[in-house]
Protein backbone atom coordinates (compact mmCIF):
# COMPACT_ATOMS: atom_id res chain seq x y z
CA UNK A 1 0.00 0.00 0.00
CA UNK A 2 2.80 2.41 0.93
CA UNK A 3 4.55 1.60 -2.35
CA UNK A 4 1.34 2.42 -4.25
CA UNK A 5 0.96 5.76 -2.48
CA UNK A 6 4.61 6.62 -3.04
CA UNK A 7 4.34 5.74 -6.70
CA UNK A 8 1.18 7.84 -7.00
CA UNK A 9 2.83 10.86 -5.37
CA UNK A 10 5.86 10.56 -7.63
CA UNK A 11 3.71 10.18 -10.74
CA UNK A 12 1.63 13.24 -9.89
CA UNK A 13 4.75 15.31 -9.20
CA UNK A 14 6.33 14.25 -12.48
CA UNK A 15 3.08 14.91 -14.34
CA UNK A 16 2.90 18.44 -13.01
CA UNK A 17 6.57 19.13 -13.66
CA UNK A 18 6.11 18.11 -17.30
CA UNK A 19 3.05 20.32 -17.79
CA UNK A 20 3.20 23.00 -20.43
CA UNK A 21 5.10 26.12 -19.54
CA UNK A 22 2.42 28.56 -20.69
CA UNK A 23 1.95 30.72 -17.58
CA UNK A 24 -1.78 31.30 -17.97
CA UNK A 25 -2.73 27.64 -18.29
CA UNK A 26 -0.23 26.67 -15.59
CA UNK A 27 -1.86 29.16 -13.24
CA UNK A 28 -5.30 27.75 -13.99
CA UNK A 29 -4.08 24.21 -13.34
CA UNK A 30 -2.66 25.24 -9.97
CA UNK A 31 -5.69 27.20 -8.77
CA UNK A 32 -8.12 24.51 -9.86
CA UNK A 33 -6.26 21.86 -7.86
CA UNK A 34 -6.86 23.40 -4.44
CA UNK A 35 -10.04 21.39 -3.82
CA UNK A 36 -10.80 17.81 -2.93
CA UNK A 37 -14.44 16.67 -3.21
CA UNK A 38 -15.55 14.30 -0.48
CA UNK A 39 -16.47 11.45 -2.82
CA UNK A 40 -14.95 8.29 -4.19
CA UNK A 41 -12.02 8.84 -6.55
CA UNK A 42 -12.12 7.91 -10.23
CA UNK A 43 -10.05 5.09 -11.72
CA UNK A 44 -8.02 6.63 -14.53
CA UNK A 45 -5.63 4.21 -16.19
CA UNK A 46 -3.53 6.86 -17.88
CA UNK A 47 -2.85 10.55 -17.97
CA UNK A 48 -1.62 11.51 -21.47
CA UNK A 49 0.53 14.61 -21.40
CA UNK A 50 -0.49 17.73 -23.24
CA UNK A 51 0.96 19.16 -26.37
CA UNK A 52 2.99 22.40 -26.42
CA UNK A 53 4.38 23.30 -29.81
CA UNK A 54 6.11 20.16 -31.05
CA UNK A 55 6.64 18.63 -27.61
CA UNK A 56 4.29 16.08 -26.07
CA UNK A 57 4.91 14.31 -22.77
CA UNK A 58 3.01 11.12 -22.01
CA UNK A 59 2.77 9.43 -18.65
CA UNK A 60 1.13 6.10 -17.95
CA UNK A 61 -0.10 4.96 -14.56
CA UNK A 62 -0.53 1.21 -14.39
CA UNK A 63 -2.96 1.25 -11.50
CA UNK A 64 -4.90 3.64 -9.30
CA UNK A 65 -5.62 1.45 -6.29
CA UNK A 66 -4.97 3.91 -3.48
CA UNK A 67 -7.81 4.68 -1.10
CA UNK A 68 -9.67 8.00 -0.94
CA UNK A 69 -7.30 9.16 1.81
CA UNK A 70 -4.29 8.26 -0.30
CA UNK A 71 -5.64 10.27 -3.21
CA UNK A 72 -6.22 13.24 -0.90
CA UNK A 73 -2.69 12.92 0.43
CA UNK A 74 -1.31 12.78 -3.10
CA UNK A 75 -3.13 15.93 -4.18
CA UNK A 76 -2.19 17.82 -1.03
CA UNK A 77 1.43 16.73 -1.35
CA UNK A 78 1.46 17.96 -4.92
CA UNK A 79 0.01 21.31 -3.88
CA UNK A 80 2.60 21.77 -1.18
CA UNK A 81 5.42 20.84 -3.51
CA UNK A 82 4.13 23.40 -6.02
CA UNK A 83 4.25 26.20 -3.45
CA UNK A 84 7.94 25.54 -2.95
CA UNK A 85 8.77 25.96 -6.65
CA UNK A 86 10.17 29.34 -7.58
CA UNK A 87 8.85 29.24 -11.15
CA UNK A 88 5.23 29.11 -9.99
CA UNK A 89 5.56 31.28 -6.91
CA UNK A 90 3.42 33.93 -8.60
CA UNK A 91 0.45 31.55 -8.61
CA UNK A 92 -0.54 31.73 -4.92
CA UNK A 93 -2.48 29.04 -3.13
CA UNK A 94 -4.08 29.35 0.29
CA UNK A 95 -1.34 30.53 2.69
CA UNK A 96 -0.48 28.50 5.75
CA UNK A 97 1.91 29.11 8.67
CA UNK A 98 5.55 28.44 7.92
CA UNK A 99 5.84 26.15 10.95
CA UNK A 100 2.81 24.04 10.00
CA UNK A 101 3.39 20.39 9.20
CA UNK A 102 2.32 18.96 5.87
CA UNK A 103 -0.57 17.16 7.54
CA UNK A 104 -1.76 20.35 9.26
CA UNK A 105 -1.49 22.33 6.04
CA UNK A 106 -3.30 19.60 4.13
CA UNK A 107 -6.12 19.47 6.65
CA UNK A 108 -6.48 23.24 6.42
CA UNK A 109 -6.72 23.06 2.62
CA UNK A 110 -9.46 20.43 2.78
CA UNK A 111 -11.48 22.31 5.41
CA UNK A 112 -11.29 25.52 3.39
CA UNK A 113 -12.69 23.58 0.43
CA UNK A 114 -15.54 22.24 2.58
CA UNK A 115 -16.41 25.75 3.77
CA UNK A 116 -16.18 27.10 0.22
CA UNK A 117 -18.58 24.46 -1.09
CA UNK A 118 -20.92 24.94 1.84
CA UNK A 119 -21.41 28.60 0.95
CA UNK A 120 -22.27 27.96 -2.68
CA UNK A 121 -25.13 26.00 -4.21
CA UNK A 122 -26.43 25.39 -7.72
CA UNK A 123 -26.55 28.60 -9.75
CA UNK A 124 -24.82 30.62 -6.99
CA UNK A 125 -21.97 28.15 -7.23
CA UNK A 126 -21.80 28.51 -10.98
CA UNK A 127 -21.89 32.32 -10.99
CA UNK A 128 -19.24 32.48 -8.28
CA UNK A 129 -16.97 30.27 -10.31
CA UNK A 130 -17.53 32.38 -13.40
CA UNK A 131 -16.35 35.44 -11.50
CA UNK A 132 -13.46 33.84 -9.65
CA UNK A 133 -12.00 31.64 -12.37
CA UNK A 134 -11.50 32.68 -15.99
CA UNK A 135 -12.18 30.03 -18.62
CA UNK A 136 -9.88 28.91 -21.40
CA UNK A 137 -10.28 26.76 -24.49
CA UNK A 138 -8.54 23.87 -26.19
CA UNK A 139 -8.85 22.80 -29.82
CA UNK A 140 -9.10 19.25 -31.13
CA UNK A 141 -8.42 18.62 -34.81
CA UNK A 142 -7.59 15.52 -36.83
CA UNK A 143 -4.68 17.50 -38.25
CA UNK A 144 -2.14 18.25 -35.47
CA UNK A 145 -1.17 21.46 -37.25
CA UNK A 146 -4.56 23.00 -36.51
CA UNK A 147 -5.24 21.97 -32.93
CA UNK A 148 -3.80 21.37 -29.50
CA UNK A 149 -4.79 17.70 -29.63
CA UNK A 150 -5.82 15.13 -32.22
CA UNK A 151 -8.18 13.21 -29.92
CA UNK A 152 -10.96 14.30 -27.59
CA UNK A 153 -9.81 12.00 -24.79
CA UNK A 154 -6.31 13.50 -24.84
CA UNK A 155 -7.81 16.97 -24.48
CA UNK A 156 -9.95 15.83 -21.54
CA UNK A 157 -7.02 14.09 -19.86
CA UNK A 158 -4.91 17.24 -20.10
CA UNK A 159 -7.20 18.94 -17.58
CA UNK A 160 -6.53 18.84 -13.84
CA UNK A 161 -7.81 15.71 -12.12
CA UNK A 162 -9.98 18.08 -10.07
CA UNK A 163 -11.25 20.78 -12.40
CA UNK A 164 -13.20 23.78 -11.08
CA UNK A 165 -13.13 26.19 -14.02
CA UNK A 166 -15.12 26.28 -17.23
CA UNK A 167 -13.00 24.80 -20.02
CA UNK A 168 -14.22 24.83 -23.61
CA UNK A 169 -13.00 21.99 -25.83
CA UNK A 170 -13.65 22.94 -29.45
CA UNK A 171 -13.74 19.88 -31.71
CA UNK A 172 -13.24 20.72 -35.36
CA UNK A 173 -15.03 18.89 -38.16
CA UNK A 174 -14.16 15.23 -38.55
CA UNK A 175 -15.01 11.71 -37.44
CA UNK A 176 -13.20 10.84 -34.21
CA UNK A 177 -13.17 7.07 -33.75
CA UNK A 178 -12.47 6.80 -30.04
CA UNK A 179 -14.04 5.94 -26.72
CA UNK A 180 -14.23 8.97 -24.42
CA UNK A 181 -14.75 9.15 -20.66
CA UNK A 182 -15.12 12.31 -18.56
CA UNK A 183 -13.86 11.32 -15.10
CA UNK A 184 -15.95 12.26 -12.02
CA UNK A 185 -13.92 15.28 -10.83
CA UNK A 186 -13.34 16.94 -14.20
CA UNK A 187 -16.36 19.22 -13.94
CA UNK A 188 -17.28 22.33 -15.97
CA UNK A 189 -16.36 21.00 -19.42
CA UNK A 190 -18.00 22.41 -22.55
CA UNK A 191 -17.65 20.30 -25.70
CA UNK A 192 -18.36 22.24 -28.90
CA UNK A 193 -18.50 20.65 -32.33
CA UNK A 194 -18.45 22.33 -35.73
CA UNK A 195 -21.97 21.01 -36.37
CA UNK A 196 -23.75 17.81 -35.41
CA UNK A 197 -23.34 16.41 -38.93
CA UNK A 198 -19.73 17.57 -39.19
CA UNK A 199 -18.24 16.55 -35.85
CA UNK A 200 -18.79 12.90 -34.91
CA UNK A 201 -17.34 10.80 -32.11
CA UNK A 202 -17.97 7.10 -32.62
CA UNK A 203 -17.12 3.66 -31.29
CA UNK A 204 -18.67 0.20 -31.63
CA UNK A 205 -18.77 -1.57 -28.25
CA UNK A 206 -21.72 -3.70 -27.17
CA UNK A 207 -22.65 -5.22 -23.82
CA UNK A 208 -21.18 -8.57 -24.87
CA UNK A 209 -17.91 -7.10 -26.19
CA UNK A 210 -15.05 -8.94 -24.42
CA UNK A 211 -12.77 -6.80 -22.27
CA UNK A 212 -9.64 -7.26 -20.20
CA UNK A 213 -7.35 -10.25 -19.81
CA UNK A 214 -10.26 -12.53 -18.90
CA UNK A 215 -12.39 -11.37 -21.85
CA UNK A 216 -15.32 -10.61 -19.57
CA UNK A 217 -18.21 -8.81 -21.30
CA UNK A 218 -18.19 -5.04 -20.94
CA UNK A 219 -21.84 -4.81 -19.94
CA UNK A 220 -24.27 -2.10 -21.00
CA UNK A 221 -22.85 0.56 -18.66
CA UNK A 222 -19.33 0.32 -20.10
CA UNK A 223 -20.39 -0.01 -23.73
CA UNK A 224 -20.84 3.76 -24.05
CA UNK A 225 -18.96 5.57 -26.79
CA UNK A 226 -19.02 8.76 -24.70
CA UNK A 227 -19.47 8.72 -20.91
CA UNK A 228 -20.09 11.81 -18.78
CA UNK A 229 -19.32 11.27 -15.09
CA UNK A 230 -18.66 14.88 -13.99
CA UNK A 231 -21.21 17.64 -13.29
CA UNK A 232 -21.81 20.88 -15.20
CA UNK A 233 -21.07 19.27 -18.58
CA UNK A 234 -22.34 21.01 -21.71
CA UNK A 235 -22.22 19.68 -25.28
CA UNK A 236 -23.16 21.60 -28.40
CA UNK A 237 -23.42 20.62 -32.07
CA UNK A 238 -21.77 17.21 -31.97
CA UNK A 239 -22.79 13.61 -32.72
CA UNK A 240 -22.33 10.73 -30.29
CA UNK A 241 -22.57 7.45 -32.18
CA UNK A 242 -22.40 3.74 -31.47
CA UNK A 243 -21.66 2.00 -34.76
CA UNK A 244 -23.00 -1.43 -33.69
CA UNK A 245 -25.69 -2.74 -36.07
CA UNK A 246 -29.37 -3.03 -35.26
CA UNK A 247 -29.75 -6.35 -33.39
CA UNK A 248 -32.22 -9.04 -34.35
CA UNK A 249 -35.36 -9.20 -32.17
CA UNK A 250 -34.63 -11.05 -28.95
CA UNK A 251 -30.84 -10.95 -29.38
CA UNK A 252 -28.86 -11.04 -26.13
CA UNK A 253 -25.94 -8.81 -25.15
CA UNK A 254 -26.42 -6.37 -28.03
CA UNK A 255 -27.06 -3.25 -25.96
CA UNK A 256 -24.84 -0.56 -27.47
CA UNK A 257 -24.78 2.84 -25.78
CA UNK A 258 -23.78 5.93 -27.74
CA UNK A 259 -23.95 8.36 -24.80
CA UNK A 260 -24.11 7.71 -21.07
CA UNK A 261 -24.76 10.60 -18.67
CA UNK A 262 -24.04 9.72 -15.03
CA UNK A 263 -23.64 13.18 -13.48
CA UNK A 264 -25.77 16.09 -12.35
CA UNK A 265 -26.38 19.33 -14.28
CA UNK A 266 -25.59 18.16 -17.82
CA UNK A 267 -27.00 19.82 -20.94
CA UNK A 268 -26.95 18.92 -24.63
CA UNK A 269 -27.90 21.39 -27.36
CA UNK A 270 -28.15 20.62 -31.07
CA UNK A 271 -26.56 17.19 -30.63
CA UNK A 272 -27.26 13.81 -32.23
CA UNK A 273 -27.25 10.47 -30.42
CA UNK A 274 -27.13 7.59 -32.91
CA UNK A 275 -27.42 3.90 -32.16
CA UNK A 276 -29.85 1.00 -32.01
CA UNK A 277 -30.60 -0.77 -28.74
CA UNK A 278 -30.00 1.47 -25.68
CA UNK A 279 -28.68 4.50 -27.56
CA UNK A 280 -28.92 7.08 -24.77
CA UNK A 281 -28.27 5.88 -21.23
CA UNK A 282 -29.79 8.75 -19.27
CA UNK A 283 -28.38 7.20 -16.15
CA UNK A 284 -28.56 9.64 -13.23
CA UNK A 285 -28.68 13.34 -12.37
CA UNK A 286 -30.62 16.29 -13.79
CA UNK A 287 -30.25 16.75 -17.53
CA UNK A 288 -31.50 19.03 -20.28
CA UNK A 289 -31.70 18.08 -23.97
CA UNK A 290 -32.53 20.90 -26.39
CA UNK A 291 -33.05 20.47 -30.15
CA UNK A 292 -31.36 17.07 -30.18
CA UNK A 293 -31.87 14.14 -32.57
CA UNK A 294 -32.02 10.74 -30.88
CA UNK A 295 -32.17 7.54 -32.93
CA UNK A 296 -32.56 3.92 -31.90
CA UNK A 297 -34.68 0.79 -31.85
CA UNK A 298 -35.31 -0.71 -28.40
CA UNK A 299 -35.31 1.21 -25.09
CA UNK A 300 -33.17 3.81 -26.78
CA UNK A 301 -33.73 6.43 -24.09
CA UNK A 302 -33.35 4.69 -20.75
CA UNK A 303 -32.08 5.18 -17.20
CA UNK A 304 -33.11 6.85 -13.96
CA UNK A 305 -32.26 10.51 -14.51
CA UNK A 306 -34.53 13.53 -14.10
CA UNK A 307 -34.50 14.87 -17.65
CA UNK A 308 -36.30 17.37 -19.84
CA UNK A 309 -36.29 16.82 -23.61
CA UNK A 310 -37.36 20.01 -25.37
CA UNK A 311 -37.79 20.47 -29.14
CA UNK A 312 -36.10 17.12 -29.79
CA UNK A 313 -36.62 14.69 -32.69
CA UNK A 314 -36.85 11.07 -31.59
CA UNK A 315 -36.56 8.60 -34.49
CA UNK A 316 -37.13 4.85 -34.31
CA UNK A 317 -35.31 2.37 -36.57
CA UNK A 318 -37.00 -0.73 -35.14
CA UNK A 319 -37.37 -3.72 -37.45
CA UNK A 320 -40.39 -5.01 -35.60
CA UNK A 321 -41.50 -3.89 -32.14
CA UNK A 322 -39.49 -1.35 -30.21
CA UNK A 323 -39.75 1.01 -27.26
CA UNK A 324 -38.80 4.64 -27.02
CA UNK A 325 -38.17 4.83 -23.26
CA UNK A 326 -37.33 2.54 -20.36
CA UNK A 327 -37.36 4.73 -17.27
CA UNK A 328 -36.05 3.09 -14.11
CA UNK A 329 -37.59 4.95 -11.17
CA UNK A 330 -37.63 2.42 -8.33
CA UNK A 331 -39.44 4.25 -5.54
CA UNK A 332 -42.13 6.87 -5.15
CA UNK A 333 -39.55 8.85 -3.16
CA UNK A 334 -37.20 9.16 -6.13
CA UNK A 335 -37.43 12.49 -7.94
CA UNK A 336 -36.66 11.12 -11.39
CA UNK A 337 -38.45 10.78 -14.71
CA UNK A 338 -38.44 11.84 -18.36
CA UNK A 339 -40.49 14.68 -19.83
CA UNK A 340 -40.74 15.30 -23.59
CA UNK A 341 -42.04 18.74 -24.55
CA UNK A 342 -42.60 20.00 -28.12
CA UNK A 343 -40.87 16.94 -29.56
CA UNK A 344 -41.41 14.80 -32.68
CA UNK A 345 -41.59 11.00 -32.73
CA UNK A 346 -41.08 9.37 -36.14
CA UNK A 347 -39.55 6.26 -37.66
CA UNK A 348 -40.29 2.64 -38.50
CA UNK A 349 -41.70 -0.43 -36.78
CA UNK A 350 -44.30 -0.48 -34.03
CA UNK A 351 -43.18 1.56 -31.06
CA UNK A 352 -44.22 1.68 -27.43
CA UNK A 353 -43.82 5.09 -25.86
CA UNK A 354 -42.26 3.34 -22.91
CA UNK A 355 -41.66 0.15 -20.98
CA UNK A 356 -41.85 0.05 -17.20
CA UNK A 357 -38.25 -0.85 -16.40
CA UNK A 358 -38.66 0.61 -12.93
CA UNK A 359 -41.57 -0.22 -10.64
CA UNK A 360 -42.38 3.50 -10.36
CA UNK A 361 -41.36 4.48 -13.89
CA UNK A 362 -42.40 8.05 -14.80
CA UNK A 363 -42.64 9.47 -18.36
CA UNK A 364 -44.71 12.32 -19.81
CA UNK A 365 -45.16 13.52 -23.39
CA UNK A 366 -46.53 17.05 -23.87
CA UNK A 367 -47.22 19.05 -27.04
CA UNK A 368 -45.49 16.25 -28.97
CA UNK A 369 -46.17 15.07 -32.52
CA UNK A 370 -46.41 11.28 -32.80
CA UNK A 371 -46.27 9.49 -36.14
CA UNK A 372 -48.37 6.41 -36.84
CA UNK A 373 -45.64 4.10 -35.56
CA UNK A 374 -46.95 4.36 -31.98
CA UNK A 375 -48.83 1.22 -30.96
CA UNK A 376 -52.37 2.12 -29.80
CA UNK A 377 -51.76 0.72 -26.32
CA UNK A 378 -48.86 3.12 -25.92
CA UNK A 379 -47.20 1.56 -22.89
CA UNK A 380 -45.94 -1.85 -21.71
CA UNK A 381 -45.80 -3.09 -18.11
CA UNK A 382 -42.56 -5.09 -18.54
CA UNK A 383 -44.52 -8.29 -17.98
CA UNK A 384 -45.47 -7.31 -14.43
CA UNK A 385 -49.13 -6.30 -13.90
CA UNK A 386 -48.26 -4.94 -10.45
CA UNK A 387 -46.37 -2.08 -12.09
CA UNK A 388 -49.60 -0.84 -13.60
CA UNK A 389 -50.52 0.37 -10.12
CA UNK A 390 -47.33 2.37 -9.53
CA UNK A 391 -46.07 3.83 -12.82
CA UNK A 392 -46.89 7.36 -14.00
CA UNK A 393 -47.34 7.55 -17.76
CA UNK A 394 -49.06 10.58 -19.27
CA UNK A 395 -49.82 12.59 -22.38
CA UNK A 396 -50.78 16.24 -22.67
CA UNK A 397 -52.05 17.94 -25.81
CA UNK A 398 -50.09 15.68 -28.17
CA UNK A 399 -50.84 15.57 -31.91
CA UNK A 400 -50.41 13.28 -34.90
CA UNK A 401 -51.83 9.87 -35.86
CA UNK A 402 -49.97 8.12 -33.06
CA UNK A 403 -51.24 10.43 -30.33
CA UNK A 404 -54.83 9.15 -30.18
CA UNK A 405 -55.47 8.40 -26.52
CA UNK A 406 -58.56 6.28 -27.15
CA UNK A 407 -56.66 3.00 -27.38
CA UNK A 408 -54.19 3.63 -24.56
CA UNK A 409 -53.85 1.25 -21.62
CA UNK A 410 -56.16 2.11 -18.73
CA UNK A 411 -53.26 2.70 -16.37
CA UNK A 412 -51.86 5.63 -18.40
CA UNK A 413 -53.45 9.04 -18.20
CA UNK A 414 -54.33 12.07 -20.26
CA UNK A 415 -53.18 14.94 -18.10
CA UNK A 416 -55.16 17.99 -17.11
CA UNK A 417 -53.60 21.45 -17.24
CA UNK A 418 -52.85 21.26 -13.53
CA UNK A 419 -51.35 17.77 -13.74
CA UNK A 420 -49.15 18.69 -16.70
CA UNK A 421 -47.80 21.92 -15.27
CA UNK A 422 -44.88 20.43 -13.25
CA UNK A 423 -43.57 18.58 -16.32
CA UNK A 424 -43.52 21.19 -19.08
CA UNK A 425 -40.94 23.77 -18.03
CA UNK A 426 -37.36 23.98 -16.79
CA UNK A 427 -38.65 23.80 -13.23
CA UNK A 428 -39.06 20.04 -13.77
CA UNK A 429 -35.26 19.71 -13.55
CA UNK A 430 -34.62 22.79 -11.37
CA UNK A 431 -33.23 24.23 -14.59
CA UNK A 432 -33.55 27.87 -13.60
CA UNK A 433 -30.80 27.20 -11.07
CA UNK A 434 -28.22 25.70 -13.39
CA UNK A 435 -29.09 25.68 -17.12
CA UNK A 436 -26.83 28.24 -18.82
CA UNK A 437 -26.67 27.79 -22.58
Amino acid sequence: MHDSIGSLLNSLSVLFSRAVNRPAILFLKITSLFAFPLSSPPNPSSFPGRRCGSNRATLRMATFSASRIAVAAAIISLLLSVTARRDVAAAPLRPFPANATRAEAGERQVMEWVRFMGRLRHSTFQHALAREFPSYSLVVDKNPAFGDFTSIQDAVDSLPVINLIRVVIRVNAGTYTEKVTISPMRAFITLEGAGAEKTIVQWGDMADTPSGPSDRPLGTFNSATFAVNAPYFLARNITFKNTSPVPKPGASGKQAVALRVSADNAAFVGCRMLGAQDTLYDHSGRHYYKECYIEGSVDFIFGNALSLYEDCHVHAIARDYGALTAQNRQSMLEDTGFSFVNCRVTGSGALYLGRAWGTFSRVVFAYTYMDNIITPRGWYNWGDPNRELTVFYGQYKCTGPGADFAGRVAWSRELTDEEAKPFISLSFIDGVEWVRL
